[in-house]
């Protein structure tokens, strides 16, 4: 089991969000709040029950977590390799 912290690129496991991946911006207890860049930006990110997601091996660096642009990008690179 990996450990979820900020950088953290997860997959939801459950909700409208299914299948797709997202960024850890911050834990919150039990919840963790995520991102993705386009339906949820930094500004509004999603609160998610932790075991809604799983953790990926993947990880974002602070540059790549500072816009939404960057958030987008950097998620659509890894997209290929999770399929």
């Amino acid at each position: 089991m990996l450990i979820l912290q900020r950088g953290c690129v997860v997959r939801s496991l459950a909700g409208k969000d299914r299948d797709r991946l997202l960024v850890a911006v911050a834990l919150d207890g039990q919840a963790i709040l995520l991102a993705d860049g386009k339906e949820r930006p930094l500004e509004r990110p999603k609160r998610k029950n932790v075991r809604h997601v799983a953790a990926t091996r993947f990880r974002l660096s602070e540059a790549e977590m500072a816009t939404n642009r960057g958030l987008r990008r950097a998620l659509a690179a890894l997209e290929p390799e999770q399929r």
